[in-house]
């Protein structure tokens, strides 16, 4: 995210001694850096950091800051465990000074006992890259972070940060965005200025609802980038009076929140997407390639299970079960199916370069997401998995999966299917830990009793 982070810089441990390479403590002067965020996410997506002056950067980039990973959160760590030691990776180093003056964020591998951690999303999301890489293969990935703006009420309700923000069909409102101008162009200008390249800057289909978007890069970096533009959007709106959140459906009448993953391989700088000659070579009418359908294939195979990390939360159900909103649609897929440029489908394939993954939401954690989807792409491709036809506008076939009604049925899809279970580092132990949380957290939330049910069953006996 900087030039000054050079290949030379060794990222995956902690510094080796050599004289001749670029420290962290150099490019945080170069930049004017203070303060450094030493920043990891949990399996929740939490982000986890300390605040480190620069003059510690030496200390840091040399593995001596440790996190009790229990306190952390969600990270298959017990009270007894060794220190999470976070190990930046210089090359994600990014100022925000738009934030604090003389502040830098930076992504921090998390190790114990000198390896790194298989549970860290980071590690996770790396590994599954790295065995993409075995099979000659890279990742670039695009995502459209979604978000709502709104304030809490007195009573403990939220209500749409712009209180004139009340259309049922508000999208792509002229008068909503001017209206938001401020929070809009600061982020606009503070992902610029980082060299994203924001590129449109959209009311979204609900009230109270943005969406900013910013060019691709590879898997890694863009999973990166969602981390810190969600720290980015959440401190910046506050110091506007709001709160920026992704909680997947806020509302039970306007759309949810989605996080929409854009896919593609590529060998090198050759995209293996496309297919050969005119757009109507695959025989489909897509214009992509074999490589394209096993990998959309793989996914659709074990998009039951996916769904426990693209929409990790009891919320998550609340938007992909919605079958209506007050504009009329949910954008929200309820079936495992592919088509083209059709925003009902799962899969959408908008054009031959790429495929669009669309069940994901607000709550997903970006490395384990992309890591989840890719390895299960991945199994496709190594079994030459056949999708078959596409599917018409709106349409889907009669055998697609049903994706799961709840965050319990996905989990039970998780325990069912041994390639998504092992694709966490490739330890079918770590997918079992984080099954086991997300039940823990379905049956924390069915074991409260709601305003829903004392309205329903009070008096009706």
């Amino acid at each position: 995210m900087t030039s000054l982070a050079t290949p030379e810089v060794q990222a995956a441990g902690p510094a080796a001694a050599d004289a001749s390479r670029i420290s962290l403590a150099d490019i945080a002067k170069a930049h004017g850096v203070r303060f450094l965020l030493a920043t990891f996410v949990d399996m929740t997506g939490k982000p986890c950091a300390k605040l480190v002056p620069v003059e510690a950067a030496d200390e840091l980039e040399n593995g001596a800051m440790g996190f009790a990973g229990y306190a952390a959160g969600l990270i298959g760590q017990k009270p007894q465990d060794s220190d999470l030691i976070a190990v930046p990776d210089l090359a994600s180093f990014t100022p925000v000074p738009f934030i604090k003056e003389g502040l830098a964020i930076i992504h921090c591998d998390p190790y114990v006992d000198g390896k790194p951690w298989p549970y860290a999303p980071r590690v996770i999301l790396k590994n599954t890259l790295a065995r993409l890489a075995n099979n000659g293969m890279q990742a670039k990935v695009g995502a459209e972070v979604e978000y709502f703006l709104v304030k809490k009420n007195d009573d403990g309700t939220l209500s749409t940060a712009d209180a004139r923000d009340d259309s049922p069909r508000p999208c792509y409102d002229a008068r909503g965005v001017t209206r938001m101008y401020d929070h809009l162009t600061s982020i606009s200008d503070a992902i610029n200025g980082l060299g994203w390249g924001n590129y449109a800057n959209d009311h979204e289909d609900a009230a109270g609802q943005f969406e900013q978007n910013f060019n691709y890069a590879d898997a890694l970096t863009t999973a990166d980038r969602v981390v810190t533009l969600r720290y980015i959007l959440n401190i910046l709106a506050e110091q506007r009076g709001m709160t920026a959140t992704f909680m997947p459906k806020p509302f039970t009448d306007r759309t949810g929140t989605g996080l929409h993953f854009h896919l593609s391989l590529w060998s090198g700088t050759e995209a293996l997407f496309p297919a050969g000659g005119s757009p109507d070579d695959d025989g489909r009418g897509l214009g992509i390639s074999s490589l394209a359908y096993s990998f959309i294939a793989g996914i659709l195979d074990h998009a039951p299970a996916l769904q426990a990390f693209l929409a990790p939360t009891v919320n998550s159900y609340k938007r992909t079960g919605a079958t209506t909103s007050s504009s009329g649609a949910t954008w929200s897929p309820r079936k495992a199916s592919f088509g083209g440029n059709d925003r009902t489908h799962m899969i959408r394939v908008p054009d031959n370069k790429r495929i669009e993954l669309r069940s994901g939401d607000g709550s997903a954690n970006p490395y384990l997401a992309i890591a989840t989807a890719i390895a299960a792409g991945l199994d496709g491709v190594e079994k030459a998995a056949d999708p078959g036809a596409p599917s018409g506008p709106g349409e889907s076939r009669p055998d697609a999966h049903l994706l799961p009604a709840t965050l319990l049925h996905a989990v039970e899809a998780l325990r069912k299917d041994p390639v998504i279970l092992s694709s966490l580092s490739g330890d079918a132990r770590i997918g079992a830990y984080y099954a086991d949380a997300k039940e823990e957290e379905f049956l924390s939330w069915h074991n409260q009793v709601s305003d829903w049910e004392i309205r329903t069953y009070l008096t009706s006996i």
